[in-house]
């Protein structure tokens, strides 16, 4: 579970950079770093969930 969130996240950062998603919050290529802040919370809820 945790790859297939990782692998989807990474995507949509490299998406972002190219060409921004135009999802309010992430207009300009540089909002690609709250993709990872997002990345890094899922990480942690999905490690603290799981047995």
């Amino acid at each position: 579970m945790t790859k297939a969130i990782a692998i989807f996240l990474i995507l949509a950062m490299v998406v972002q950079l190219i060409k921004p998603l135009g999802v309010p919050g992430l207009r300009k290529r540089g909002d690609f770093w709250k993709l990872a802040v997002l990345a890094f919370v899922i990480w942690s809820v999905v490690l603290l969930v799981r047995p």
